[in-house]
């Protein structure tokens, strides 16, 4: 018997307030009780019966014939029912609400949020959340390079960059030389796919392609010398950290949109400053 999965057991004894079920008819010994009210009309000794063990409020192994909203290995986006002391209670279409403790959390959720989460098992061997759901995403994506996705941002790594749940499914990434801009974790974003990985797995880009980011950063660029009265104090020349800070792109990419503005008589730059014309 298996917490957190669906399986198929066999009633092996009936009683007033439920049946048991066992791994096969004749075992006697390890079972666990199906409540009454989940029993199905006309359900005999011997039938076999599709449940999904889990704990009840008093940490008893416990049989349902409801489906939850997510199993063992799966990732699933559930609703945050309340919070508490010790974490956060989703609903997964249980009686008993799913515990996601603050330490399992990317970032912190209150009542009415969506989370995308996962199963595991706590050390008292009952059954929490996670947000963490990277070895249960699936790496058999139906996309191609150059296909537009939306998927959930649930960690990220200073070496490598943001991670991403496409389609809350599909294992992806966005390196960390395309982020450019702030992605907030535990927040959707739309992406391109740059490529597909040999094991399947996607890389993205939160960039578009060069010709339209290039016009997209243009008119980034208008604004942010609005915002400045019409001087930007410092011109293409400056650190590419400085770039980043300011504007979200890198220094090539900078260079790139005040070069098309520069040729579309929209600015001019000098030694120090460049100034919207």
């Amino acid at each position: 018997m298996k917490l957190g999965e669906k399986q198929t057991l066999f009633v092996v004894k009936k009683v007033d307030f439920g049946v048991y079920l066992a791994e096969s008819p004749k075992d006697t010994e390890n079972r666990v009780l199906l409540p009454a009210r989940q029993v199905p009309e006309g359900t005999a000794v011997g039938d076999p019966l599709e449940v999904f063990l889990y704990k009840d409020s008093r940490d008893r192994l416990i049989a349902t014939t409801n489906t939850p909203k997510l199993v063992m290995g799966e990732a699933a986006e559930l609703t945050v029912a309340q919070t508490g002391k010790i974490g956060a209670f989703l609903d997964w279409g249980l009686e008993k609400d799913l515990l996601l403790p603050f330490r399992q959390q990317v970032k912190k959720v209150k009542e009415g949020d969506r989370v995308l989460v996962s199963l595991y098992l706590d050390k008292s061997e009952r059954l929490c959340a996670t947000m963490n759901v990277y070895h249960n995403l699936q790496s058999d994506s139906p996309y191609h390079t150059g296909d537009q996705v939306t998927g959930r941002a649930y960690a990220s790594s200073e070496e490598f960059g943001v991670f991403v749940a496409v389609d809350n499914r599909y294992s992806a990434l966005i390196p960390k030389k395309e982020l450019y801009g702030q992605v907030l974790l535990g927040e959707d974003v739309r992406a391109r796919v740059t490529k597909v990985q040999p094991d399947g797995r996607l890389v993205l880009s939160i960039r578009e392609k060069s010709c339209l980011q290039m016009q997209e950063d243009a008119e980034k660029i208008l604004e942010l010398l609005d915002s400045y009265d019409g001087v930007l104090p410092f011109n293409d020349k400056v650190s590419p950290a400085i770039i980043l800070r300011e504007t979200g792109m890198s220094k090539n990419e900078f260079k790139r949109a005040v070069g098309h503005l520069l040729k579309a008589g929209k600015i001019e730059i000098t030694e120090k400053v460049i100034r919207k014309k």
